[in-house]
């Protein structure tokens, strides 16, 4: 099964190591929602995870780093999108993705804290950049199939209306509302990169006439010259 979106692959390693990690994710995933980002101690987690604080400093060496893992390492949901040559329809699959994996409690929880503290946290600053960068490479693999990979502006303005509609709004992001946001989204890269085309077409046909006049400027010095054919 495909990686969910919110979810990173494990890094290989120690069986038991992985088994404490996991524990760890799983109890700090039931805590957060209930004590809240300042709650989640490293002290109140190693006493639920029957850890160390040490084991957790190894892991995650600070909270924005386990902050990051809860968001990318979510429970599985089972509705990750395939690949699949249909732009429109991987949008869509992808953002419904997204929405089922934001409203669970403990990853909608971990976002708004890394946002929250990425203005005065250098640690969150650069998780929540890397959350992005991690999204939009997911988003491009499904992409693959049909040969459209997008820039981080046109990620942005596709993912950016269902978070505005979840956190700001605090409104429901319904099946309907992300057909239109994927609609209009369409219709927006289709006009961005319409317009690079027409640029590019356009520097394309700039240097053939350069090219054209330079050419015939060579022809009527040629043909001014002793040496050249003159009819």
């Amino acid at each position: 099964m495909q990686q969910p979106l919110h979810r990173r692959r494990p890094t290989p390693g120690n069986p038991r190591v992985q088994r404490t990690r996991n524990r760890v994710l799983t109890v700090a995933r039931e805590l957060l929602p209930q004590v809240g980002p300042t709650g989640l101690t490293y002290a109140l987690l190693a006493e639920r995870a029957d850890v160390t604080r040490q084991t957790l400093y190894r892991h995650w060496p600070n909270r924005a780093a386990l902050l990051f893992d809860l968001i990318l390492e979510g429970p599985d949901l089972g509705n990750y999108p395939e690949r699949g040559s249909d732009v429109r329809t991987v949008a869509v699959d992808w953002l419904k993705s997204l929405r089922d994996g934001i409203s669970e409690p403990a990853i909608r929880t971990a976002v708004l804290a890394i946002t929250a503290q990425a203005d005065h946290d250098p640690d969150s600053a650069q998780a929540l950049v890397r959350i992005g960068q991690d999204r939009r490479a997911a988003l491009n693999a499904l992409l693959e199939p049909s040969g459209i990979q997008i820039d981080d502006t046109e990620h942005t303005l596709l993912y950016g209306p269902v978070l505005a509609r979840l956190f700001l709004d605090r409104g429901q992001v319904t099946d309907e509302f992300i057909d239109t946001v994927v609609t209009q989204w369409l219709s927006t890269l289709e006009r961005l990169r319409g317009r690079k085309l027409d640029r590019d077409q356009g520097r394309g046909q700039g240097q053939d006439r350069d090219q054209g006049q330079s050419q015939g400027q060579d022809q009527d010095r040629s043909a001014k010259s002793p040496g050249g054919f003159s009819p």
